[in-house]
């Protein structure tokens, strides 16, 4: 068969070729591409083209299966630098574990006589706890079927972690009660929390610590699925997915939810926020795929999307 691959790029040169039959996949002509014009071939993404629309091709499917032809307009695209997905998430999760570390005992080198109540206590070690949990699973559980992502987008996706929480929350959640009292109203609210006690803590804690746990034993089912082939895809069952396509991200949200309640301030409201609609877009986005690629089987399953009975 002739391929016409027309570029998108200033890096990579548009190639027509005749060395592929329908049973090629569609990462042998991406090597070809790579090799020519001496790029990594995780920053080469391909495109069919057609009246419906554009389909980015899967790099581990034949043109055959992919329904590519002589006359199939092919687009090639340089995604510019890549980091591998495992860098990217090492490095997320650890912007909070600085933050959160820095705010929590510096505080004290700035105010005389600080002592943390015991709710900042608690939301200090469950936010070590959690974060560390990412890092653990980042590099002992999770398979990342994409290698890469380029490499601009590492700061905006560490935003989220390194600002929305591990400064902001950080910074408003551990400072001295004695703000929480000033004469200006402002200041009054800014640093605002709730005044819980002891047995309330214990409570929420333990709630979040079983949100926490729930959500490890949903990434440990979701690897396990992929443990012979990390493209692998299955329909999940077992623990939380009965109920939902994405019971990790149910959980996730529920754990800082209880954050929340615990510390009583507008900036843990705000990431959880911002969180929940974020994994409410790709809860959405996993459900339809799992539709699409497994029809009825699916379908008669009868999941939410993201919260159990109800969404």
């Amino acid at each position: 068969m002739i391929l016409d691959i027309k570029s998108k790029s200033k890096s990579i040169k548009s190639l027509s070729s005749d060395e592929f039959t329908p049973t090629s996949f569609t990462n042998d002509l991406i090597e070809v591409i790579a090799k020519d014009n001496n790029l990594n071939k995780n920053r080469i993404r391909i495109t069919s083209e057609n009246e419906k629309g554009k389909t980015v091709l899967a790099i581990n499917k034949t043109f055959k299966q992919l329904g590519i032809s002589d006359d199939s307009q092919l687009i090639v695209k340089d995604l510019g630098p890549q980091i591998d997905w495992k860098t990217v998430f090492v490095i997320e999760y650890l912007g909070p574990i600085i933050f959160h570390s820095i705010f929590f005992y510096g505080y004290h080198s700035f105010f005389n006589e600080y002592q943390n109540t015991t709710a900042q206590i608690v939301l200090y070690d469950l936010s070590l706890l959690h974060f560390t949990k990412r890092e653990y699973e980042t590099l002992f559980v999770h398979k990342f079927s994409n290698a890469t992502m380029p490499v601009k987008n590492i700061f905006k996706n560490s935003f989220h972690y390194w600002i929305l929480n591990g400064v902001l929350c950080s910074a408003f959640v551990y400072v001295p009660e004695t703000l929480e009292y000033s004469k200006n109203t402002l200041v009054r609210w800014a640093f605002s929390s709730f005044d819980w006690s002891p047995s309330f803590i214990i409570l929420w804690s333990v709630l979040i610590i079983f949100c926490e746990f729930s959500n490890y034993l949903t990434h440990v089912n979701l690897s396990s699925l992929r443990d012979k082939n990390p493209k692998n895809y299955e329909i999940p069952f077992g623990y939380g997915f009965n109920w939902v396509s994405c019971p990790n991200y149910f959980f996730e949200i529920m754990s800082f939810v209880g954050f929340s309640i615990l510390s009583g301030n507008w900036t843990y409201i705000l990431f959880t926020l911002v969180a929940s609609v974020q994994m409410y877009i790709w809860a959405v986005g996993k459900h339809k795929r799992y539709l699409k690629t497994f029809g009825d089987d699916y379908k008669k399953l009868n999941r939410k999307v993201l919260v159990p009975f109800i969404l």
